[in-house]
């Protein structure tokens, strides 16, 4: 069993070091300065109190007939269409793309060729810092698994293939049956999170600004009720407790979540590293809101 992951930020990184831990033949593709700590000292992650050195190949590049079971593509939104352009020619089947994108798959598709795109998206977050160290974690399992479906809705083959990976790896994961709607829900809560550490006066304590607290409840309740009005449906159906939670109570839960160590490690650093990323995905998710009001159409999937 061969996977390459593609991208070796941090999602890629834990995934990577996940995988070779679990015994598969594992490879990551980097560049730049990633690439040479890489190069000269592995891909190193801190696992409890302990620090791992990984037991992956590093590639600075991937020829077109160095075939793989699996391509996990973990590269942000920005970098999307120059990554499928590199792997269009590689002869590997499925490129399982775990990125914040609205588009349509069919565009994706256009590029590498049809069938061979699984979209997803990871359960991870965390940092590397400046040593090249890697201190991240896979999300709760009941706040976010690794979530992926063919973008037909039904099950394959290399779903159950993919399913099993995982499990083995034992990284939490669900097969859906409308991933663009899944999309749609998650960048519905994400926007509105990462704007509210943007607009703080201090993003660090973002938590402790009630109106921005408040400001960000209204912007969840607004974003997944239109989303249930335009689909009748959120996924997962969990969302549609922001739709229901009360303002004050829906606040209080930010402000509580804001001041975590689970909202610093999966929320505020992400927000802080990818301010690009997450303010080009909060255009795209109002332009598709806007272009829906417009036009009265129902969310399907992004075929």
């Amino acid at each position: 069993m061969r996977i390459l992951i593609y991208g070796a930020g941090v999602i890629g990184s834990l995934y990577a070091a996940l995988l070779a831990d679990a015994g598969y033949d594992t490879s990551i593709y980097a560049r730049g300065k990633r690439l040479e700590i890489l190069k000269n000292d592995g891909l190193l992650y801190k696992k409890n109190q302990d620090l791992i050195k990984a037991k992956i190949k590093i590639l600075e590049e991937v020829p077109d007939d160095d075939i793989y079971d699996f391509i996990l593509l973990t590269v942000r939104e920005n970098q999307l269409y120059e990554a499928l352009t590199e792997l269009k020619n590689n002869k590997s089947n499925t490129i399982v793309t775990m990125v914040n994108s609205l588009d349509s798959y069919k565009k994706w598709e256009d590029i590498v060729g049809t069938g061979r795109i699984l979209p997803a998206f990871p359960g991870a977050g965390g940092s590397i810092n400046d040593d090249g160290i890697l201190d991240a974690s896979l999300t709760p399992r009941i706040i976010q698994q690794t979530t992926f479906a063919e973008i037909s809705g039904n099950k394959s083959e290399r779903t159950k293939h993919f399913s099993k990976i995982l499990k083995h790896a034992r990284i939490p994961y669900q097969e859906v049956k409308n991933m663009h709607m899944w999309q749609l829900c998650h960048l519905a809560m994400v926007v509105p999170i990462a704007d509210a550490y943007y607009e703080a006066d201090c993003s660090e304590r973002a938590g402790r600004d009630w109106k921005i607290m408040k400001k960000t409840a209204k912007r969840l309740k607004r974003n997944f009720n239109f989303l249930r009005k335009q689909s009748g449906r959120l996924s997962p159906g969990k969302m549609n407790i922001f739709c229901f939670l009360p303002l004050s109570i829906l606040a209080i839960m930010l402000v509580i979540t804001f001041e975590s160590s689970f909202g610093d490690k999966f929320m505020y650093q992400h927000a802080m590293k990818a301010p690009d990323e997450m303010r080009e995905l909060h255009k795209q998710f109002y332009a598709y809101v806007k272009r829906m009001k417009a036009c009265g159409c129902k969310v399907k999937n992004a075929v």
